[in-house]
């Protein structure tokens, strides 16, 4: 098998690995950078738990060639904050109990802050659709579309 180098910034740093030529984004982020925080799922982009942001724009790195993303910015959930230090989505789902297993929580918390960066206030429906794409066996969402709804009425001030 043909083997590449890729170079591309991860949260904020430059990361170098060699990889399959046909390895994918997240094969990449998970053995090739070893972060391990961006879950596999389906593989085939249905359930979301892989999802991360390349060059800002909220994508299923299970379908992206690792190739193609280098030289790009990659943001994972480890790039979001820390278990001493949680961003306000991820205080939320907890406050919420907007998560169990914590399979999904990667990327429904990518997907939040793609829909939460959405100017102006959300209704739950647009969340609901934009969250749709993400699969969570455990929580039956309730907690987790709390959270978000949380976040974007606090986004949107007093009434």
């Amino acid at each position: 098998m043909s083997r590449v180098v890729v170079t591309m910034t991860v949260n904020g740093e430059e990361m170098t690995a060699e990889t399959l030529v046909r390895s994918t984004l997240l094969d990449l982020i998970r053995d090739g950078y070893g972060l391990t925080g961006t879950h596999a799922g389906c593989e085939q982009g249905a359930c979301g738990a892989c999802s991360v942001m390349l060059d800002g724009k909220l994508v299923r790195s299970c379908l992206v060639v690792a190739v193609a993303a280098a030289g790009r910015s990659v943001t994972t959930i480890e790039g979001i904050g820390a278990p001493d230090s949680l961003s306000p989505i991820q205080r939320a789902m907890v406050d919420h109990h907007g998560l169990q297993c914590a399979f999904c929580t990667p990327g429904m918390v990518m997907s939040a802050l793609d829909v939460l960066s959405r100017p102006g206030p959300l209704s739950e429906r647009e969340v609901r659709e934009a969250l749709a794409g993400n699969l969570c066996r455990c929580t039956g969402y309730t907690g987790i579309i709390s959270a978000v709804m949380e976040i974007t009425e606090r986004q949107a001030g007093p009434p």
